[in-house]
């Protein structure tokens, strides 16, 4: 049966990963895992995540890399809003009345605001909005892995006291992420020159590796959540405040983004990199330091700020990439010199 225009044009434009991503939180809502099953079903997530940063570190080329540390001011402007813009927001919404959100959901805002950027959305948007690719593989994955070390050191200073509801971070919770995290980046790392060229011809590996990882995540943390009953502590009210923060957290950084893009003159390749960069967070890296630092506490309610604003940005920056992509070409380039960064090599990451 052929498929019609209409819906032909529908299917192109939903995002699958968004469908999957609700899809298994409501699974994991009806049918948690018990028992033998959520134990067979943490190793799995272990093993998935370190996987990943596996695959990272045997993608990411450390000449490459350093070649794009010459354009040093795109860098530092986006490195300034994941750790420093981002937490100071996040620390201003702290101080809203603890009836707003909830001590849970008040962390999770917060921790959301020291995670590093993302590496895959950053760079299939800018791809698209016709941006300095080169750029953003280099930036999104200084970020991620200046955020191995920042995120838990910020979560350190930030997540104290009754905000945290309790949350402290020790010694051993440094030691299981960097034991999940860095171990397998530095293996990644050490067997690169042997296996690098087959993993970057076959990129749906790594899309694979990353989107099935945070779905193992999600499934295991919301299910968590469901046996602690975060859906009855839950109000409409409060989800609905939940949701009006996230956006208003990601229309400040995409609004104070841009313009920090235009007073540095960045030509439209520079700009879109800045502006992607800048506002995305990782869910990929957030998702199992939050199950470090939360164990034993509500992960679901810790997490569901990332979710939501995961889920936002990546729905507006897809509009923003693509409204960008369908410029006219004479509408997007400008005349300016070429930055370093644009006549790197084309980074691996």
């Amino acid at each position: 049966m052929p498929v019609s225009p209409l819906r032909h044009r529908f299917l192109r434009r939903v995002d699958w990963y968004i469908v999957a991503l609700l899809s298994t939180i409501g699974l994991a809502t009806v049918l948690p895992a018990h028992g033998a099953s959520e134990d067979a079903l943490g190793v799995a997530t272990s093993l998935a995540i370190g996987l990943l940063f596996f695959v990272y570190g045997a993608r990411l080329s450390p000449q490459a890399a350093f070649s794009g540390l010459r354009h040093w001011r795109l860098h530092l402007s986006i490195l300034s809003f994941t750790f420093v813009v981002f937490p100071v927001l996040g620390l201003a919404f702290a101080t809203l009345p603890s009836y707003v959100l909830g001590a849970e959901l008040a962390t999770g805002l917060l921790f959301l605001c020291v995670l590093p950027s993302t590496v895959q959305s950053a760079v299939a948007f800018t791809s698209l909005a016709r941006g300095n690719v080169a750029a953003t593989v280099c930036s999104s994955s200084f970020s991620s892995l200046l955020g191995v070390f920042l995120t838990p050191l910020l979560a350190a200073i930030l997540l104290q006291g009754e905000l945290a509801g309790g949350v402290r971070f020790s010694a051993d919770q440094m030691l299981s992420i960097v034991v999940q995290l860095l171990v397998p980046f530095g293996l990644g790392q050490a067997v690169r020159p042997w296996i690098s060229g087959w993993i970057i011809r076959h990129r749906r590996i790594t899309m694979v590796c990353d989107r099935g990882s945070i779905l193992l995540v999600v499934y295991s943390a919301f299910g968590k959540g469901v046996d602690a009953g975060i859906w009855g502590r839950l109000s409409p009210v409060r989800l609905g405040v939940l949701m009006a923060l996230c956006a208003l957290l990601l229309a400040l950084v995409l609004g104070a983004s841009t313009w920090t893009a235009t007073r540095l003159r960045a030509g439209h390749e520079d700009r879109v990199t800045i502006v992607f960069c800048s506002s995305t967070k990782s869910l990929a890296s957030g998702l199992p330091i939050a199950g470090v630092l939360f164990a034993g506490t509500d992960v679901g309610l810790a997490v569901l700020p990332l979710m939501l604003y995961h889920t936002l940005q990546l729905m507006v920056c897809a509009v923003i990439a693509r409204r960008w992509s369908e410029r006219p070409v004479t509408d997007v380039q400008q005349p300016t010199a070429p930055s370093p960064a644009a006549e790197a090599p084309a980074v691996r990451a």
